[in-house]
């Protein structure tokens, strides 16, 4: 059986520039920008849109699904941490699995994130898009039509705001970093603001008895609302995706890592107590634009439902933004290894950016947010998220074994007992998702394995620096990729 192709750690920022201006992307973003890209990455849809489909499963023990969710994520964001100080590259997960498991499993990695990250925008530009309806109620008392703001799938034709999110966020993107995380940092901002505000106005009205019956569904309702929570924290991952761009990578993305699931995992909480100690489980669950609506219980009044929907425009947003900008620097380094067309790879010398990539994928990205209705593969994203989660943390031990004087800035706690159980939690939620969910995994597998046997296997970097299975005694490839300048249009 041939060897793994697997490229060392030292390999890897080697060939990135890492450590130096990499690639023609520009070293711009702080520890604050970092923090601020990360909170825009995660906080969104999942709490302005997604909190009611939670409790519809939990009840108010949606609070105990949004901890075990935040379980799940702060154990492998632990390994996130270790890795993303270890190897700061653009490749994020993608790159950490080249380094530890091998070149096949690090191409199903970039496969499964692409669905994450492609499932994730178009969901969040949906969610946008009623939103945009809720505020231009709110402010107007008009709405879009129908026919304009929702695909076929939900009773329209063509869900325009959402394309015009992804478009808006692909725009930004092109013009540079800087810009960008300049945005996301106004637009985490104002949300932080929002969502405080809506806990004030939700604590003025809370009542002891909307909690009970606490869990009305038992240990299924919670697990099942932990399945659905999930998708909530969904982003985090991202901000290893700016090693390349990040003064300190090594330092700054461990610890933004760190506070950003801390925040979130707060804010969530509070949000979703407030939320239904002040109008009750029943009310909130399954109800579109809930923060909205409890909001105008509350006051009476439809102004503040209309100041939480700008909110929730601004925040759904910066998640397009965010998530957009991981993306393409993940199929940056993807099309740097050659397992993907080499478009991906281009950087424009004018704004320091891979344009070329950053409009295919708002292009390919506004499809299915435009005509389809994505519900059915919803659970498909988080098997997939929580597959590469569990890569992960399998990749952190299989590194500590491999690589021990590995120069590591961050190192996880209670090893290896914290990757252990962050391997427990992801089989946990995946095996919640229901064998439907399971087969249509394995088939998207299937079609990936495909996709890289036909041709990621053929054009890597790897198949022309060594005969395949051929590598050194310590697992490494020669590094004569690493001596490539990046292309520039």
């Amino acid at each position: 059986m041939p060897a793994p192709r697997i490229k060392s750690p030292r390999l890897l920022v080697a060939e990135s520039g890492a450590d130096r201006e990499g690639h023609g992307l520009k070293r711009t973003m702080g520890l604050f920008q970092l923090i601020c890209f990360g909170v825009g990455a995660i906080v969104g849809t999942g709490i302005f849109v997604g909190l009611s489909d939670s409790v519809a499963q939990a009840g108010p023990a949606v609070v105990v699904s949004f901890v075990l969710a935040a379980l799940t994520c702060v154990f492998t964001a632990f390994s996130f941490a270790e890795l993303g100080g270890a190897i700061p590259v653009s490749g994020s997960s993608y790159s950490f699995a080249y380094a530890g498991l091998g070149e096949s499993t690090a191409f199903l990695v970039g496969w499964c994130l692409l669905l994450e990250y492609g499932v994730s925008i178009s969901a969040v530009a949906v969610g946008w898009s009623q939103y945009v309806n809720e505020l231009l109620h709110s402010l107007t008392g008009l709405q879009l039509p129908a026919a304009l703001s929702a695909g076929p799938g939900d009773g329209g034709v063509i869900n325009l705001p959402a394309v015009i999110v992804i478009a808006m966020a692909s725009a930004l993107l092109v013009r540079g970093v800087r810009e960008s995380a300049r945005a996301t940092a106004a637009m985490a901002a104002v949300k932080l603001a929002i969502l405080l505000a809506f806990c004030a106005i939700g604590y003025s009205a809370f009542k002891d008895g909307n909690l009970t019956p606490f869990s009305p569904a038992g240990l299924g309702g919670i697990g099942a609302g932990t399945t659905a929570a999930f998708f909530s924290y969904i982003g985090f991952d991202a901000i290893t995706t700016a090693g390349e761009e990040a003064k300190n990578p090594r330092r700054h993305i461990p610890v933004a890592i760190m506070v950003c699931m801390g925040i979130v995992t707060l804010l969530y909480c509070a949000v979703a107590l407030a939320a239904i100690g002040a109008i009750g489980g029943d009310q909130v669950a399954g109800r579109p634009a809930a923060l909205s609506y409890v909001v105008n219980e509350v006051t009476g009044s439809a102004i503040g439902g209309g100041v939480i929907a700008f909110g929730a425009v601004v925040a759904i947003a910066s998640v397009v933004l965010a998530v957009m900008y991981g993306q393409t620097r993940i199929l940056m380094s993807m099309a740097r290894d050659g397992l993907i067309p080499r478009v991906f790879e281009k950087v424009s010398p004018r704004t320091s950016t891979p344009v070329a990539g950053t409009l295919i994928v708002g292009a390919v990205f506004a499809l299915p947010a435009a005509f389809a209705s994505l519900d059915a593969v919803m659970n498909l994203c988080t098997i997939g998220t929580l597959a590469i989660m569990a890569v992960v943390n399998v990749t952190v031990l299989a590194l500590r074994r491999r690589e021990p004087g590995l120069d590591r800035s961050f190192r996880v706690p209670l090893y290896p007992v914290a990757p252990l159980l962050g391997i427990g939690f992801c089989l946990y939620l995946m095996w919640e998702t229901g064998w439907h969910t399971w087969i249509q995994f394995a088939v998207f597998l299937a079609a990936g394995l495909a996709v890289y046997v036909l041709y990621g296997r053929r054009h890597s970097t790897l198949a022309g620096t060594a005969p395949a299975g051929e590598v050194t005694p310590a697992g490494e490839v020669t590094p004569a990729a690493a001596e490539r300048e990046p292309q520039a249009v």
